[in-house]
């Protein structure tokens, strides 16, 4: 039996294992999304307890991942919805975390592209998903992806340009 059949089952050590392999990219996810540590962890922490009570719920085990991610985008536009509701008194800042898959530069690239944009290009570039699969991830067309896809390289393109001339 895999560990997707065994999480189904309510095995927790198969569902921890589960969930170990799926971190790292959930991380680069919600980080990408919220730009805050305390918010992507809180994001990926409800994300696997919404997985834990719903696992039954996966018809095909071949989709976990993409379930899995469309869970953890939901959590993230409701933390960032709520975060409008909110009013900051003063700016904490945020502590740098090093990772070696995600260089301090290239967050700072991408931090400068529109959220739309950038959510897609993250998941396309970074986390190799098909344009397919952030279709069915974020609810829109596989036109959609493909149009904000050629709308953040161009971004990245004058980000860059601009960066070079300095």
């Amino acid at each position: 039996m895999n560990l997707i059949e065994e999480a189904k089952n309510k095995d927790p050590d198969a569902f921890d294992q589960l969930m170990k392999t799926q971190l790292q990219k959930m991380y680069r996810i919600a980080i990408s999304m919220l730009q805050n540590e305390e918010d992507a962890a809180d994001a990926i922490q409800e994300t696997v307890l919404r997985c834990w009570q719903k696992i039954g719920q996966l018809k095909n085990d071949e989709y976990f991942q993409t379930w899995l991610i469309r869970i953890l985008i939901n959590q993230c536009k409701d933390i960032l919805r709520d975060r409008k509701k909110l009013v900051f008194i003063e700016e904490i800042p945020e502590i740098a975390h090093e990772d070696i898959y995600f260089s301090n530069e290239w967050k700072e690239v991408l931090r400068r592209l529109n959220e739309k944009n950038r959510i897609v290009m993250e998941l396309y570039y970074v986390d190799g998903f098909s344009t397919k699969e952030i279709a069915e991830m974020l609810h829109i067309s596989d036109m959609s992806v493909r149009s904000r896809m050629t709308r953040g390289r161009k971004q990245l393109e004058q980000i860059l340009s601009i960066n070079e001339m300095n």
